[in-house]
């Protein structure tokens, strides 16, 4: 068989790895069809579908870009290369792709729809721009909680001046019912959260204390009864069993309020044994792609997701545990000299969301690859380390390992870089289509890591991201 041949079967073995959502399998198949025959642009643009399924934007952006180089009437990869962009809030970049498709397929009412879409996004991030002020007045400005009357309708146990146990029980079963909270006391945890996350610093500093435990979890991402799923496993929320979330705790789910309204009452009824890390997800661009803004709106107010936003930006970065493991939500950084110092002495509150660059954005959105040095992201945001930079930094702060998340494993966690680099990701079967398991992390007075790891469990029928505002995140998925 003639390697051109050759390259064929391999792609439809790839084509066969996609019928089965196999995208990983998918993308080793375009790898070695690329390899034989690498002037094939469906090979690129296939695996650039690929690609996106596992969230690898970048990859797919690159591999868009050189099947149209290729062949330019290739439209299916301008259109990936679109979504691509999309799902990095480079909606600008979206609309060129959208615009060109139109111009190629001028009958295609897909295609126009999808560009009309674009336009809408593109109008909104501008407006939003122009409005935007460098020191907005809080959401908060205004409200009075103390006129504001709880609905007439509400039979739960009812919110005073401090959090009670039976106040987070009651709401924990009202969630699950499939009731919501009242505004007033969802503005109010909101509130009570922020005040807290403010007196906190960049990096919190947890040590285990013998009779004690902490426990590490990653993404959440809305999956609300895969939380309660590891709270039942693994028991409740104590003052003696401290709990870190690692970020993600909203998106993608459509139980992203419900998430957030627990974890934020945890920390108001534990505010030194219960832990929470900012990831990627709890920031305004990715809430508006991904789902939690149209949800806070439909399931409260405007006013409620601004709320959020303000408490998000608040949360810490870092955690550090028994001097030994460093907890953040991405990955290490772009300059070797970067220490446990820098983050401590990182003032997060002068910018709210991260950009794209510095400290703050790497903390959030780097991760880690197989290779050594440093490489482009394959998110197409930020960039990915190597296991020496691991090493370098690992020793250099004495640490044991780093503990990151942000990225799906079909296992529900990893342990790469010669043991000092683990991934924790707590939502199983991700988006209800990607059949990982989920795990989350014990870690006793001994600081010896216990990886625990569990199944999806099931949801009421509502599909992840059913709130999002624009029927081109369908695409992202």
């Amino acid at each position: 068989m003639s390697a051109v041949a050759e390259a064929v079967e391999l792609k439809n073995k790839g084509n066969a790895a996609i019928a089965k959502k196999d995208w990983r399998e998918a993308v080793r198949y375009y790898d070695k069809a690329i390899e034989l025959d690498p002037t094939q642009a469906v090979f690129y643009s296939n695996r650039a579908h690929s690609h996106i399924k596992l969230e690898s934007y970048g990859f797919a952006i690159s591999d868009a870009t050189k099947a149209i180089e290729l062949d330019p009437s290739y439209i299916k990869a301008y259109y990936r290369r679109a979504i691509s962009h999309l799902a990095i809030t480079k909606q600008k970049e979206a609309l060129k792709d959208f615009r060109t498709v139109c111009k190629m397929a001028p009958n295609d009412k897909d295609a126009k729809l999808k560009l009309q879409e674009c336009e809408k996004i593109v109008r909104r991030m501008d407006f939003l721009k122009a409005i935007e002020l460098g020191d907005p007045p809080s959401a908060a400005e205004g409200l009075d909680l103390n006129t504001m009357a709880v609905e007439p309708d509400y039979t739960g146990v009812r919110l005073g001046d401090e959090m009670t146990k039976e106040f987070v029980e009651d709401m924990i079963q009202r969630f699950k019912d499939g009731k919501k909270l009242p505004k007033k006391y969802a503005f109010q945890i909101v509130l009570m959260a922020k005040a807290i996350f403010m007196t906190e610093p960049t990096m919190p500093e947890v040590k285990i204390e013998e009779g004690q435990t902490l426990t590490v979890c990653g993404d959440t991402h809305g999956q609300y009864f895969d939380l309660l799923e590891i709270f039942n496993r693994n028991g409740y929320p104590t003052e003696s069993h401290m709990y870190l979330f690692n970020g993600d705790f909203v998106d993608r789910g459509s139980w992203s309020t419900e998430i957030a309204l627990l974890l934020f009452t945890y920390k108001c009824l534990y505010p030194k044994s219960f832990f929470l890390n900012r990831g990627n997800h709890e920031t305004d661009d990715m809430n508006r792609v991904y789902g939690f803004e149209g949800e806070c709106k439909a399931k409260y107010s405007e006013r409620m997701f601004k709320l959020f936003s303000e408490a998000f930006s608040a949360l810490p970065l870092a955690t550090l545990i028994g001097g030994k493991y460093l907890v953040l939500h991405g990955g290490l950084f772009s300059d070797d000299k970067i220490t446990l110092k820098d983050i401590r002495d990182y003032d997060r509150h002068r910018q709210r969301q991260p950009g794209q660059e510095g400290l703050m954005m790497e903390m959030l959105w780097t991760d880690p690859q197989s290779l050594p040095g440093r490489g482009p992201s394959k998110r197409g945001v930020g960039l990915m380390f190597g296991p020496d930079v691991t090493k370098r930094f690992c020793e250099n702060n004495g640490l044991e390992a780093i503990i990151r998340s942000h990225e799906v494993r079909m296992g529900g966690y990893e342990v790469e870089h010669d043991g000092r680099c683990i991934t924790v990701f707590s939502a199983p079967n991700y988006v209800d289509s990607s059949g990982n398991k989920g795990a989350y992390i014990n870690i006793g007075p001994d600081y010896k890591l216990q990886h625990n790891v569990f199944d999806a469990v099931p949801h009421p029928d509502i599909k992840p991201m059913a709130y999002a505002q624009s029927p081109l995140t369908s695409m992202m998925m």
